[in-house]
């Protein structure tokens, strides 16, 4: 295979000239052919998982909640189309340890139209004009024919109703304070249904283990009404970091030596103004009741509105911030020559993206195929999840040696299992099954998170690969712009996708698999909390720790081979040790001059997150308004202040990877360009005058002040 290298420095040898652009341009051959195998053939097992997982997947199971008979609450179609809500006749029992090994209350649960909204007991309801109320919590077709204490050893109606509140679709005892003292309704205790009273606290305590942590739900429920109220202004928010990011991108084009010195002056300035408004809260909360409690007395509050009105909460914040604003201080004392130097590179590939200016917008194609890479992952997760079996199994709350064996519900009550356990019941458990197919559920879970991660990576490699290829196109264009390709950004893609799909898919391969270690290692210390073993903790940690390191390495070796791949053609491996000796024989001007645009670039992501996060903490705080529109009432309003500066960090980072990329390519470029030529006629330098008057010089003063140390 022809590549770059030998053919141009054919050329060099002989005396003639290359062809200016004939880097990214020249013809070349197929890279890792055996890998671009393997990727199709995973692809096509990939698509025969998901086609599987959809023809035995029932979504439903995780969307409706299922009663004890296996059946779905609020499916249209079926008899429980009009009752949505789940109830459980006695919700304490979902206390029980069987819950954790079985993921189902020991209690009898059906589909009701709406939760209780009284206390009664069966025994007061049954003689008074209550029991029609009271009979719609009881099973379906229950007739009135036995006594109570038949009743309710059969397990026809509940004991007791106590007034509830749906969440997630299932029916949660109403708990509140009133004075300091935990209330179920008006109630504070409650009856068995055996004649005695217990403690509301007693029931509280078994409705948080039944639900997981109750409060933990109701989090989640407040959370997600801050977000149907103040999507609008969220999405509002975004837009304003991406028209912000943009104008950024399009100055930086123009402007970049003045614009990095206005970014970085403007970070010092917002951070200044965080310090100043910490303070300003932190006096006027001075002498206010209840404003010196200290966080550790206040322990975790779920309204996080309550950490706001502490002075420790603001003293914490503006000492974070003031230690930030020194870092950033020093950093640009002891950096501000190496930033010249870092200017000059960013103002050339201020340059290169003025001449590709289509390359900022493909961020949206790669953000538009992960998009599809989560879809397909998160819906073949669903539904392999929900590919099992209803299961049931005999729960008797006696000491019954039966209990927990599999049994058919339209065949046990006269099965000999009714006979020898009679207070037992044949309940719906979970889904599951003892097929082949069950039992390689988990397998097939492994393999599509394996996927996602290779495809995922792969989407990320054809980016930065394309990215590379267009601007490399640049950087060896002698003649600039006039030798640039008509379409550079197209004509890398195409380059990419027929040559490299091998290389690409090897790199990403490499990736997915220390990826999926790391997942099961995570999965094995969640595992392993509960164990009292000191050296199992220790050596997860280390393992851990190691398999972080090794994913950041790999991701800066395959960063820096894709862009060696976009300029030779190579092979993964020739361009993974190539880029790696070539930034080895060049590591101070790494540190120097790579790590400083990091910086600065780190920077600019702050600017633009800071300024809209504090646009969003006062708009959402009610400090000021926008025309006649104002903030909606939250339950928390961080949930959108939060959001949006997330947000507006990825969407920053997705414009500021573009110049990023183009930093790296061009360095690269650069010092490969210094060990091929030496600038005279018959090997002229690719890079632009100003670029090599600063680079050379700044590189010259770093290679003595490294000899004057030695």
């Amino acid at each position: 295979m022809r590549v770059f290298a030998e053919d141009r420095w054919a050329h060099a040898a002989h005396g003639t000239k290359a062809s200016p652009n004939a880097a990214p341009l020249l013809p070349r051959g197929c890279t890792d052919v055996i890998c671009c195998v393997f990727l199709l053939l995973a692809i096509v097992g990939y698509v025969a998982v998901g086609i599987i997982a959809w023809t035995h997947g029932d979504p439903r199971k995780v969307i409706y909640p299922t009663d004890s008979r296996g059946e779905f609450c609020g499916q249209k179609g079926t008899k429980n189309e009009n009752k949505p809500y789940l109830f459980y006749f006695n919700i304490v029992k979902c206390a029980s340890p069987l819950v954790l090994l079985e993921f189902q209350c020991p209690t009898p649960q059906i589909c009701v139209e709406k939760c209780p909204d009284r206390y009664l007991t069966y025994l007061n309801a049954r003689s008074s004009r209550d029991f029609e109320y009271y009979k719609q919590f009881c099973v379906p077709g229950f007739k009135d024919n036995k006594g109570v204490a038949e009743v309710l050893r059969d397990g026809d109606c509940p004991a007791v109703l106590i007034p509830s509140k749906p969440l997630a679709r299932r029916c949660f005892p109403a708990i509140h304070a009133h004075k300091g003292v935990l209330m179920v309704g008006n109630e504070t205790t409650y009856e068995d249904g055996h004649g005695s009273r217990k403690n509301i606290t007693d029931l509280v305590e078994g409705a948080k283990k039944a639900n997981g942590v109750l409060e933990a739900r109701q989090l989640a429920m407040r959370i997600f009404e801050d977000y149907t109220v103040s999507w609008y202004w969220i999405i509002i928010g975004l837009v304003i970091a991406m028209a912000m990011s943009l104008l950024f991108i399009i100055l930086l084009r123009f402007l970049a030596g003045i614009m990095v010195w206005v970014m970085i002056i403007m970070v010092i300035l917002v951070l200044g103004y965080g310090i100043f408004h910490c303070y300003v809260e932190y006096s006027r909360l001075r002498g206010e009741a209840g404003s010196d409690v200290s966080l550790v007395d206040l322990g975790f509050q779920t309204d996080f509105r309550v950490y706001l009105h502490l002075r420790q909460t603001w003293l914490a914040f503006m000492i974070i911030l003031s230690i930030l604003e020194v870092i950033i201080i020093l950093l640009l004392i002891f950096l501000r020559k190496r930033i010249l130097i870092a200017i000059a590179l960013i103002k050339e590939a201020s340059r290169a993206v003025g001449y590709v200016m289509c390359s900022l917008l493909y961020p949206l194609v790669t953000f538009f195929l992960l998009c599809l890479c989560i879809a397909y992952w998160a819906s073949t997760a669903v539904f392999l999840s929900t590919s099992n079996e209803a299961v049931y199994k005999i729960f008797d709350d006696s000491s019954c040696s039966l209990t927990a064996k599999t049994c058919n519900p339209e065949t046990f009550p006269s099965s000999n299992e009714s006979r020898l356990c009679p207070n037992a019941r044949c309940q719906f458990a979970f889904y599951g099954g003892e097929s082949g197919y069950h039992r390689a559920l988990l397998g097939l879970q492994i393999f599509n998170a394996f996927m996602f991660f290779w495809l995922a990576n792969f989407v990320l490699a054809l980016g930065q690969v394309t990215l590379a290829g267009a601007f490399a196109s640049y950087y060896w264009a002698l003649r600039k712009p006039d030798d640039l390709p008509a379409f550079p950004l197209f004509s890398a893609f195409g380059r990419a996708l027929r040559y490299h799909t091998g290389s690409l898919a090897f790199g990403a391969l490499i990736l997915a698999i220390v990826q999926i270690i790391r997942v099961i290692l995570e999965y094995l210390d969640q595992r392993l909390k509960a164990v009292e073993n000191k050296f199992a903790k220790c050596l997860m940690t280390c393992l851990k720790c190691c398999f972080w390191c090794l994913e950041k390495f790999i991701k800066f070796l395959n960063r820096n081979a894709y862009i060696m791949i976009a300029i030779y053609g190579t092979n993964f491996c020739t361009s993974a040790r190539n880029a790696f000796f070539l930034l080895m024989r060049n590591i101070i001007r790494v540190a120097v001059l790579d790590k400083v645009t990091d910086f600065l670039f780190l920077l600019g992501k702050l600017l633009i997150v800071g300024s809209v996060g504090i646009l969003a903490f006062f708009f959402f705080t009610h400090r000021i308004r926008i025309v006649q529109d104002t903030a909606p009432p939250l339950n928390y309003y961080w949930v959108p202040i939060l959001t949006v500066i997330v947000g507006s960090y990825l969407i920053a980072h997705g414009f500021f990877s573009v110049y990023g990329m183009c930093v790296d390519t061009l360095f690269l470029c650069f010092c490969e360009d210094l060990e091929r030529n030496d600038g005279s006629q018959e090997r002229p330098y690719f890079m632009s005058p100003e670029l090599r008057d600063i680079l050379l010089k700044g590189s010259a003063e770093e290679g003595k002040r490294a000899e004057a140390e030695e």
